[in-house]
């Protein structure tokens, strides 16, 4: 009799350890698929029109710095001898790292020196107690692609400065210099740029002719699902290919932050649909069009879960491919 209960139990241990195998192989299996159909890849790249320059600009001590609500701030001090150093600085030997990033590991170039840049006008002198602290105001692409950091530790090493970082897109990176909360700023937007220089918030750096200093760059990129519902790998231009997104209200996660991405995607969409940085003008596509608000690495996060089309600089793109869909620094 015990004989016989002890053959039952083992019988039902067997088949109890089958099941259980065949769930969790399932589940893995389940998971993979999962994670094929939540898979986010570029699709179209290298467009001359989608080239992404960034530029530096020197805040101007005497700019009309003023709050949010328009009351103007007063005692602002700007350490322009820290911000000069800075800038010479990234010309020279930052555009050479910056050209170099990581070219071992993704066999590319994430970002470019561009060709006519200004170089540096000036010795680099070493960090005092009054200049030691330098405050940046940039663009989420160098930062999340950890070039940056490596800026940061090389230009600390070499000269003793401490740089301070406020980090995010080009319109709110402005925004926060213009509250007089930044020495210099890094970013990637034109015709943004441009009017911060005719309001009078950006200087001439001894040494250079204008205020705008542009000296690298790369491209922006327009990525998407591998099944590519839109047809996007077989758009002649990248705006035919956000035609097809619209046309076929396929989902498109917009940065909606006014960085300057996001003003390059506002300048990509076809005219008669209207959609500009105001929220009523997209309020009809909302069934597909989705203004996040955020930065490039979350973008791409919510782009890559729910299967949509997104706009990226390659740099950004490229670090969230190597990390498996995590921003690894």
């Amino acid at each position: 009799m015990f004989k016989k209960l002890l053959a039952t139990a083992i019988v039902a241990t067997m088949i109890l350890s089958s099941f259980s195998c065949k769930n969790q192989n399932s589940t893995k299996l389940e998971t993979t698929e999962e994670k094929n159909e939540l898979s986010l890849e570029i699709l179209m790249e290298q467009d001359d029109s989608m080239r992404n320059i960034y530029t530096l600009l020197a805040v101007n001590e005497n700019a009309p710095f003023a709050d949010t609500d328009g009351n103007p701030i007063k005692d602002v001090k700007i350490n322009t001898k820290g911000a000069d150093a800075f800038i010479n600085w990234l010309l020279g030997e930052g555009a050479d790292i910056a050209e170099n990033y990581k070219y071992d590991e993704y066999k590319m170039h994430l970002f470019n020196k561009l060709n006519g840049a200004p170089k540096p006008a000036s010795a680099i002198e070493p960090a005092t107690d009054e200049t030691r602290v330098i405050r940046l105001s940039t663009t989420t692409s160098v930062q999340d692609t950890g070039l940056l950091a490596v800026w940061r530790e090389k230009f600390k090493n070499e000269y003793g400065y401490e740089v301070e970082v406020y980090s995010a897109g080009t319109g709110k990176s402005i925004a926060n210099s213009k509250l007089g909360n930044a020495d210099l700023i890094l970013v990637h937007a034109k015709s943004q740029e441009d009017k911060f220089v005719a309001d009078g918030f950006a200087r001439v750096v001894d040494g250079f002719s204008q205020e705008r200093l542009s000296f690298m760059y790369n491209y922006f990129v327009l990525c998407g699902p591998k099944d590519d519902p839109a047809h996007v790998r077989e758009a002649k231009t990248v705006q035919d290919a956000f035609k097809a997104i619209a046309d076929g209200k396929y989902k498109f996660v917009s940065r909606g932050d006014n960085s300057g991405t996001h003003s390059k995607e506002l300048s990509l969409w076809p005219k008669e649909l209207g959609i500009t940085i105001e929220p009523s003008s997209f309020e009809k596509y909302s069934d597909w069009y989705i203004s996040s608000n955020a930065g490039m690495g979350v973008c791409l996060t919510q782009a890559a879960e729910i299967g949509a089309y997104i706009l990226s600089d390659k740099a950004t793109m490229s670090a969230f491919i190597a990390g498996g869909g995590v921003i690894k620094k």
